[in-house]
Formats: C-alpha cells, sequence, structure tokens
C-alpha cells in the first residue's frame, strides 16, 4: 500500500513509470527560450478552427496524441485520462478527447492542473487499478484574456504585474512497468488567501500557497532543499518568484541555489515583451513534458519536484470582488 507522510504527502509502494512526454505549442512559444524542446509547434494559434476553445482543444489532442504514439502503447490500454483546462466546465479538454473513446477524470487546478493530473493518474497506477494512463492538461492565451480578462479586440493595456497565457498542451503516459523517470512522492495543495484581488496580479497570489506546500513537502517527506536538483514552481512568473523566495526564506528554506519557475523559463522576458512572465495550465505541462523531461532523460536532472500553481478564480468571482485564491501541487520525480 502507498504510505502516507505527515499530513498531505503519500510515498507511491509502486512509483508509475513516465514512458513519455509530449508537448505542443504556436507561436509565441517557437519564439521563447525553449522552443527546441516542443513537440510540436503551430504558428497559426487559430490553427484553421472556428474559435480560440477549439483550437485550444486541437493542442490538447495532439499533444496525448504524439505522446501515447511515442509510448508504443495501443490505445485500448490506456485505463484512464486525466486531464483539465481553464475553461468553463474543462470543456476544451472533454471535446479534446472525446474521439479517443478512452474513460475521463476532469480535474480542474487551474494552472497546477498538470501536477494535480499527474496525482490522480499515479494513484490510480499505484493502486492497481489500471496499467497505463495519461495525465494532461492545455491552455490558450486568447481564450484565456477572453475568458478571465478582455478580448483581445478590446485593445486593453497589460499591466507591468500581467503573465501572458501559453498557448500549447503538455501529456504524459504513465505506466506500472517499462523504464524512465518515476514518480515517487506527492504532497497535495491546500487552498492559501493572502486576500489579493488583482487578476493581473496572480504570481502574488500564487506565491503563498507555493511556499506552504514546499514547507510541508519537506516537513512530511524529512527531505531538504538540497536532496532535489531543480525545484520548479509553475507559472509565478518574476513577480511571483521573487516573493515565493522572500516566503520560503522566513520559513527557513534557501531557494537560491536550486530553484525556478516555469514562468520565468519558457519566454523571453526582453525580447517577447511578456511583462512578469507566462501563465496558463501549458506553461507547467509544457515546460515539463518537453523541456524538463528531456534534461531528465539526458540525465542532468535525477531527481527534481514539480510544483505548478493555480489561482482558483473564475469570471464570477472576479466581477465580485472576491480574492484570488491559490493553490499549488508537489509531484517528486527520480530518474
Amino acid at each position: 500500500m502507498d504510505q502516507r507522510l505527515g499530513v498531505r504527502t503519500v510515498a507511491f509502494s509502486n512509483p508509475p513509470v513516465i514512458l513519455e512526454s509530449a508537448a505542443t505549442g504556436s507561436k509565441k512559444e517557437s519564439e521563447g527560450k525553449l522552443a527546441a524542446d516542443f513537440d510540436l509547434l503551430v504558428p497559426d494559434p487559430l490553427w484553421e478552427e472556428k474559435s480560440w476553445e477549439t483550437a485550444e482543444s486541437k493542442f490538447l489532442k495532439h499533444a496525448i496524441s504524439i505522446a501515447v504514439e511515442k509510448a508504443g502503447i495501443e490505445w485500448s490500454k490506456i485505463g484512464c485520462i486525466v486531464s483539465g483546462d481553464l475553461m468553463n466546465q474543462c470543456t476544451s479538454t472533454a471535446f479534446a478527447i472525446k474521439d479517443f473513446h478512452r474513460p475521463l477524470l476532469g480535474v480542474y487546478g487551474a494552472c497546477s492542473t498538470m501536477a494535480e493530473s499527474m496525482i490522480v493518474a499515479a494513484n490510480f497506477i499505484s493502486s492497481g487499478w489500471v496499467e497505463y494512463a495519461v495525465a494532461a492538461t492545455s491552455s490558450h492565451f486568447c481564450s484565456a484574456e477572453k475568458q478571465f480578462r478582455t478580448p483581445l479586440e478590446y485593445g486593453g493595456q497589460r499591466t507591468p504585474t500581467a503573465q501572458w497565457t501559453v498557448t500549447g498542451s503538455g501529456a504524459a503516459v504513465l505506466s506500472a512497468i517499462g523504464t524512465g523517470p518515476k514518480i515517487t512522492h506527492a504532497t497535495l495543495g491546500k487552498i492559501v488567501d493572502r486576500g489579493v484581488t488583482d487578476a493581473n496580479n496572480m504570481g502574488a497570489a500564487m506565491a503563498p500557497a507555493f511556499v506552504d506546500t514546499m514547507v510541508n513537502h519537506f516537513k512530511d517527506t524529512g527531505r531538504s532543499v538540497l536532496d532535489y536538483d531543480l525545484i520548479v514552481s509553475g507559472d509565478l512568473g518574476f513577480v511571483g518568484r521573487e516573493l515565493a523566495v522572500r516566503l520560503a526564506a522566513e520559513n527557513g528554506l534557501d531557494f537560491s541555489v536550486n530553484y525556478d519557475d516555469c514562468g520565468c523559463m519558457i519566454f523571453d522576458r526582453v525580447k517577447q515583451d511578456v511583462h512578469a512572465g507566462a501563465s496558463g495550465c501549458a506553461c507547467a505541462g509544457t515546460v515539463f513534458c518537453g523541456h524538463l523531461m528531456k534534461r531528465i532523460r539526458r540525465g542532468e536532472l535525477k531527481r527534481i519536484l514539480f510544483a505548478p500553481t493555480g489561482a482558483l478564480m473564475s469570471p464570477t468571482t472576479c466581477m465580485q470582488g472576491e480574492s484570488i485564491l491559490g493553490i499549488s501541487y508537489a509531484v517528486s520525480i527520480e530518474q
């Protein structure tokens, strides 16, 4: 049986193997610092579709298809797909996988969804319920702007703390057998509310939740910061990353050596004018399934702690002046 460590962490008795992964992106991503690590880059964000939402589904569908094809697994063996996105009722996910004819577990952790998907899929595999599962997520700059802030046609000015939603998808095939990096531990996220109400400053809203999860992970596991080659948060961006380092130090954690953030890694902040960095479910999803997985397979990283962050808000709560709730899930991955 899986071993519970402390309050929020589990050590998997049968650590799932990440057989393969895939990342898809669009024009902005092709101009970024990690372009070479994507499996598919499409120059047109609309991708010949009728809406931004259907285009997002297409990015997700292709990421899952590529990952499964790379893993060499028959579709009939995929026990379930665990995925989510930022759209109302996770419709991008539903329309992306409807033609796969595989069981779906839809999850929502905002931009922390990649880790949440991996944790759910890992539990199904470690428990023996399924032999193979897919963990995935997606986002789209245009669909997210339309839903959470302002449609592109409005031409609104973006604030210095605003982040650029990644267009694309990340997908990973998890297995009970095979070779590759393994998911050994998972620390569940807890909602943290610091009263931030600015939808254009999500880094500040999510950083406290990330640090809260880090404190609990190290307490539960007995590990230290330096036990990991890399600790990477999801999409705090430059504002949130700076705040996270300060908050971590206040809690006795030194993040000055081996910590980075996906929202700071994927784009060139100056050349691409992304203000405070990147965001969106696909931010952590593509960086992990593309860049980080390639570094792990090359032997550059032996053990990483992957901890995407999510801003749990909706258009309704934002318009009603409610605060933005933060959450962060952590997954320990070891080669």
